[in-house]
């Protein structure tokens, strides 16, 4: 399978980088944004930050990790190289300047993205879209309105590296691999998000349970500092190093992965959402069932009733910005 990825900032080549070395997929098709193609006031925003040379050098370097992994075609190209890929991923943006409120920076992240959404589908037909840039859930609810494509067509990283984050901790403290741990993170993909404490299990038994037998109790002095790992690794990062990028790119290789084989993983991705009380037309992490097709279904997690009372007010944000910005 082809993929694309637009904007090949940190996030952008990690994830390319991912892909490549995990043999994910066959080719992969680096696009920097090109200020000539970008009209108006656009185009004169995006060029604090774009560079012509930038797609050529990652799809260079990638390309020479290849032999230590897998066979891919790594390359630089432009929109009509997209045609026949069966997943794009969108990692272009810009950054917030000082001084810049949320919704000033949303305004010209949507600006971006009104740009580049009708060029990539110009080229690529009925691509399932991975949004990666941030706020990830406004922007998800942005490009499925932009793009005319069915919802479950169009996912954003969402809280795959919180609940990735979370079972990391959680792995550490009771001294378990995260792979045996299913616990989730959902919400907003930021300070709203909720960590689901109540349902989380490991090798199928009740986190709690499993935590007496191990001699490894959660109390809530833990929950507390677990909540802070997950909820403000972010601040922490990017402090020491300016960016988070390994994270999210492994994250994105996963969900290109359970596409491109139509594992039918649940993944928790912001998309929008359905039927669920409460959450309706609003783009935030759940738990979904990922496919060939992109979104195949979305669960209905157990909550408590604070978990719960979280979750809506986590929506709630998400739908005050969503309406701000008119989406």
């Amino acid at each position: 399978m082809r993929v694309g990825i637009v904007g090949c900032g940190l996030v952008g080549s990690t994830a390319a980088y991912a892909l490549a070395l995990g043999g994910t997929v066959s080719e992969i098709l680096l696009i920097d944004l090109n200020p000539k193609a970008l009209g108006g006031t656009v185009s004169e925003i995006l060029l604090i930050d774009l560079n012509p040379k930038l797609a050529r050098a990652h799809a260079e370097d990638i390309l020479h990790a290849t032999p230590f992994s897998s066979p891919v075609r790594v390359f630089a190209g432009d929109y009509k190289d997209l045609a026949g890929s069966g997943l794009v991923v969108l990692s272009c943006g810009v950054a917030q300047r000082p001084g810049e409120t949320r919704l000033q920076l949303l305004e010209r992240n949507v600006a971006v993205f009104k740009e580049v959404v009708p060029e990539v589908l110009k080229y690529a037909s009925d691509p399932v879209l991975l949004i990666a840039s941030n706020p990830v859930d406004i922007m998800t609810q942005v490009v499925t309105r932009i793009s005319g494509l069915p919802p479950f067509r169009v996912m954003g990283s969402g809280t795959i590296l919180d609940t990735a984050r979370f079972r990391a901790l959680l792995g550490e403290h009771l001294e378990v691999a995260p792979l045996s741990l299913h616990a989730y993170v959902l919400g907003e993909h930021g300070d709203t998000e909720v960590l689901v404490w109540s349902s989380a299990k490991v090798g199928g038994v009740p986190l709690l349970d499993f935590a007496q037998q191990a001699g490894r109790p959660v109390t809530r002095e833990v929950q507390d500092q677990i909540d802070d790992g997950v909820r403000n690794a972010a601040y922490r990062i990017i402090e020491g190093k300016g960016a988070t990028y390994h994270g999210i790119g492994a994250g994105i290789a996963q969900i290109v992965r359970a596409v491109r084989d139509d594992e039918r993983r649940v993944i928790t991705l912001t998309s929008l959402t359905g039927d669920i009380e409460g959450l309706e037309g609003i783009s935030l992490s759940l738990p979904r069932l990922i496919g060939a097709k992109g979104v195949l279904s979305e669960l209905r997690p157990s909550l408590s009733k604070e978990e719960h009372r979280l979750l809506q007010k986590s929506a709630k944000t998400l739908k005050k910005a969503a309406d701000q910005l008119g989406y």
